[in-house]
């Protein structure tokens, strides 16, 4: 794997805490992508890619899941994220994101859009 897609190595002790304070709606979307159970496919969670942690990341598709809480509605945030986004679709990668409320009360829909965007 090129080493843009690998993260930095100095951002472990994050991704470990990052995984260990999932977010309820992070919670819910890794049971269903964790051990190949979504249609086969190996899914990474609290992923590095460049300077960036990802929340989830397919290398197979190079598709990253994005899961954003209010949060991300804050103008300063919005204008981090749309330079995440560009930075790693420079890279040649497909970023989704989804609401935690989209995950919280609409997990089926969630899920039909993914498999619509892999398949």
């Amino acid at each position: 794997m090129p080493r843009t897609l690998r993260g930095d190595p100095n951002k472990r002790e994050l991704k470990r805490q990052l995984r260990a304070e999932m977010t309820p709606a992070e919670r819910i979307l890794w049971s269903e992508l964790r051990a190949k159970q979504f249609l086969g496919l190996k899914f990474r969670r609290q992923h590095g890619i460049g300077p960036f942690v990802v929340d989830f990341f397919c290398p197979e598709n190079r598709l990253v899941i994005e899961v954003d809480g209010d949060v991300h509605d804050e103008s300063e945030q919005k204008i981090h994220d749309g330079e995440r986004t560009k930075y790693l679709v420079e890279l040649g990668l497909s970023v989704v994101r989804y609401r935690n409320e989209d995950i919280l009360l609409n997990f089926d829909r969630v899920l039909l859009d993914l498999e619509r965007l892999i398949s």
